[in-house]
């Protein structure tokens, strides 16, 4: 199990657990000496058993772990949903901040640095609604970063349906 360190909102780990897993499926970002992880990434892997977060070298339990990882993100559930329907279909899913998306995925085989998204995904719950300046705004972002649009609709039993938007020149 790869233990990580929590302190100022950062989650890092300079295990050779973590540094393998990130080679292998690219869970963190390598920052000099250490792998520092997003909250989703931190959630996803302590729900999979392979990551225990420490304060000040003291180990919590994952409850206090999703409490702490909550106040980084109130989006952090249901996020955890969709992230975790497409990593376990073999996606690769970074943060899109810049892009003010919830996340970039990349093909199934391509690895962040070696080449680029193909799409920027929104998430939203079934009993949300967008409206059409907001849809357009971020097809808009998407284009232009050329990349595809992908809308998430986690619906209350927790499925996801997804829907890939693009440009069609007529």
């Amino acid at each position: 199990m790869i233990n990580a360190s929590f302190s100022s909102e950062k989650i890092t780990s300079t295990s050779p657990d973590a540094f393998s897993l990130y080679e292998k499926s690219r869970f963190g970002e390598k920052k000099e000496k250490v792998i520092e992880y997003s909250p989703i990434e931190t959630l996803f892997l302590i729900k999979q058993n392979k990551l225990e977060i420490s304060i000040n070298s003291k180990p919590i339990s994952e409850e206090e772990s999703e409490k702490k990882l909550k106040k980084l993100d109130k989006k952090i559930l249901t996020k955890l949903e969709v992230y975790s329907d497409l990593r376990k279909r073999g996606y690769i899913l970074k943060t899109a901040l810049k892009f003010g998306a919830d996340f970039r995925i990349y093909e199934k085989g391509v690895k962040p640095g070696e080449d680029h998204a193909i799409w920027l995904l929104y998430i939203t719950k079934s009993n949300e609604s967008i409206n059409w300046t907001d849809f357009a705004a971020k097809n808009r972002v998407a284009h232009s970063a050329k990349k595809n649009l992908l809308i998430a609709i986690l619906d209350e039993e927790g499925d996801v349906s997804y829907y890939q938007i693009s440009w069609l020149k007529p």
